[in-house]
């Protein structure tokens, strides 16, 4: 089983996109028993009491405009301990690369990389928090991860 886990800040937005996004390929190409994807947050800004918001509205409407559904969904943050559970941890940008190394430990197996390197860009996903343009993410979060699935496929 390949185990994927998606990162961003806060675990809202460009993240739970592209958790959601690659489970619907996986799930169109009939590959989602070889599969465990999920998201989470390098802060805790989303994150109350223990307790995760659910994913910002204006994505959650982007991924429904598409299809996709992301029901249940609550911001988590990311641990040491993820580094062993999963195969690829993919970062939406530099910063969060950067925080990803810090709480990780560092990267000893190359498991980091952020999500656009698939389609050979080394660009950040722009956070739409901030840019208020949920098209222009969804549509990088969608290359970068079909590039990811193909690579998947022809390693």
């Amino acid at each position: 089983m390949i185990k994927i886990l998606f990162v961003c800040h806060g675990n809202i937005c460009r993240s739970p996109m592209a958790e959601f996004v690659m489970k619907d390929l996986v799930e169109k190409a009939g590959l989602s028993a070889q599969f465990h994807i999920a998201s989470a947050a390098t802060s805790t800004e989303e994150i109350w009491n223990g307790v995760g918001n659910p994913i910002y509205p204006p994505a959650r409407q982007k991924l429904a405009e598409n299809g996709i559904s992301c029901q249940g969904k609550r911001a988590v943050q990311l641990t040491a301990s993820d580094y062993g559970k999963y195969d690829y941890l993919i970062g939406m940008d530099s910063a969060n690369i950067r925080n990803m190394h810090r709480m990780l430990g560092g990267d000893p197996e190359g498991k980091i990389s952020r999500l656009l390197s698939f389609t050979g860009s080394e660009r950040d996903i722009s956070d739409p928090w901030y840019t208020g343009d949920f098209d222009a993410t969804f549509r990088d979060v969608m290359d970068g991860c079909q590039a990811l699935l193909k690579h998947l496929q022809e390693a």
